[in-house]
C-alpha cells in the first residue's frame, strides 16, 4: 500500500469559507472532475461516525474530489445548496448535483458513489 506523499493522511478536503468552496467546485468543474461533497455538524453523531468512512471512500475512489463542509463553519455554503439535515451526502458533476443522500446509511453511499464515479470515467488517450 503506497500513499502519494501530499495525501498520506487524507484525501478529504475541508472546505472553511466560501472562497474555499469556490475555489474547489470551481476548479473540480473546469477540469470535468466529480465532486462528492459530505456536509457535517460537529454536533451530530451520525454525520460525525460517517467521517472516517468518507475518508476510507475518498481513498477508494480517486477519480473525484472528496469535500466536507460543516454547517456550522459555513453555513453560506450549506444554505447555497439547500442542505436542510445532516449528514448529506451531494454528488455533483459539471456544477450541478446529480444526486442528494441524507441520512448515514454506508453501504448505499458507497454503492452510489461507485455507480457515479464509473458513469463519469472518461477514456484518456
Amino acid at each position: 500500500m503506497e500513499a502519494p506523499e501530499q495525501h498520506n493522511k487524507s484525501r478529504v478536503v475541508k472546505i472553511d469559507s466560501v472562497e474555499s468552496w469556490d475555489f474547489y467546485f470551481n476548479q473540480a468543474t473546469n477540469q470535468g472532475c466529480p465532486i462528492v461533497v459530505h456536509f457535517t455538524a460537529s454536533w451530530c453523531i451520525p454525520s460525525v461516525t460517517m467521517n472516517p468512512y468518507f475518508k476510507e471512500l475518498a481513498s477508494a475512489f480517486q477519480d473525484a474530489l472528496f469535500l466536507t463542509v460543516d454547517v456550522d463553519d459555513v453555513k453560506e455554503v450549506a444554505t447555497r445548496m439547500e442542505v436542510k439535515a445532516m449528514p448529506t451526502f451531494l454528488l455533483m458533476k459539471g456544477g450541478t448535483v446529480v444526486e442528494k443522500l441524507v441520512g448515514a446509511n454506508p453501504e448505499e453511499i458507497r454503492k452510489r458513489i461507485d455507480a457515479f464515479v464509473q458513469s463519469n470515467r472518461v477514456y484518456v488517450a
